[in-house]
């Protein structure tokens, strides 16, 4: 069974600055754990045979306009049938007035009752994408997230293999430290991950000898990120004797995580290597087949042509 996750209307409050006309509760202790926000126009008309009460309702131009064609007592009557049924929350966008009846309403049954100045649309827009990120599933996995040219690069391995030591020769070489130890992995998307590091140890790195590291006071903001996609993965193992390692880069691996499968690819670690080096070419090498060019399929063209070998 999912994790259900929730977020606090007082993050919420903040995050887009809304004004309160009433509240039930201390807005930390008012959890939401839906990430999808509905305009109740068929619900206001009396219509309830699929209304959730765990979404946040808005209450657009269109709703607004609806409501006030009735009198002062119809208008009371269609509030009070609406906020009996119990919504996460109302809130009037559009710097919209609150209707006085509403407020009574929002009283009588406990509902949350709120204010946006952003027009409707905008407002959703913002308010779903930011639900999705702190609704979003989720899961930790012991590895390093790193951006390397854009590509947001998560490392796997076994502890002591030099996951921290490259992520920081990385982050001297222009790029940029996300988490390390810990990755916070969300489902952001049905097509995107984000990762980041738990807020205890974000920006810390801990180096084996020395300590813990304060990565943002050595290298300054620009060698640290909060957030990162992540576009690729790559798992460092110890250099097995004898083991065939992919030379030429045609099959293509995946991981999946969280139901989204990302493309990984497996790097023998061994002592002279210099792993940044291996993993900006990794980086870029990935970037450049996003955007359309293979060097593996183009090299095994030209070596199929060649051969005189016919390409399928």
């Amino acid at each position: 069974m999912e994790e259900l996750h929730t977020v606090s209307l007082e993050k919420i409050i903040e995050e887009f600055s809304l004004t309160v006309a009433y509240l039930p509760d201390l807005p930390e202790n008012i959890l939401i754990s839906n990430k999808h926000v509905n305009r109740p126009g068929l619900s206001l008309t009396g219509f309830y045979d699929h209304f959730e009460q765990t979404r946040i309702e808005l209450i657009g131009r269109a709703e607004h306009l609806y409501l006030q064609k009735f009198s002062d007592d119809e208008r009371r009557e269609h509030l009070r049938d609406f906020m009996a049924h119990k919504p996460a929350c109302l809130i009037f966008t559009s710097s919209l007035t609150v209707f006085p009846e509403a407020i009574e309403a929002a009283e009588e049954y406990g509902v949350p009752l709120l204010s946006a100045k952003e027009n409707t649309s905008e407002f959703m827009a913002a308010l779903i994408a930011f639900l999705n990120v702190q609704l979003a599933p989720r899961i930790t996995r012991h590895g390093v997230l790193v951006e390397v040219y854009g590509e947001g690069v998560l490392l796997l391995g076994d502890s002591g293999i030099g996951k921290s030591e490259t992520a920081i020769e990385l982050v001297k070489r222009g790029h940029r430290l996300v988490a390390d130890d810990a990755v916070e992995i969300k489902r952001v998307s049905s097509k995107t991950l984000v990762g980041e590091a738990p807020e205890i140890i974000r920006h810390y790195v801990e180096l084996r000898g020395i300590g813990i590291v304060d990565v943002r006071r050595l290298f300054g903001m620009g060698g640290v990120g909060m957030t990162a996609k992540i576009d690729l993965v790559i798992n460092l193992e110890h250099w097995v004797q004898g083991k065939m390692y992919d030379r030429l880069g045609i099959d293509e691996e995946t991981v999946d995580l969280l139901g989204i499968k990302i493309p990984s690819i497996t790097i023998p670690v061994c002592p002279g290597r210099n792993l940044a080096v291996v993993l900006e070419i990794a980086a870029m090498n990935h970037r450049q087949k996003k955007m359309g060019y293979n060097t593996a399929e183009e090299f095994n063209a030209r070596l199929m042509q060649e051969m005189g070998i016919p390409m399928e």
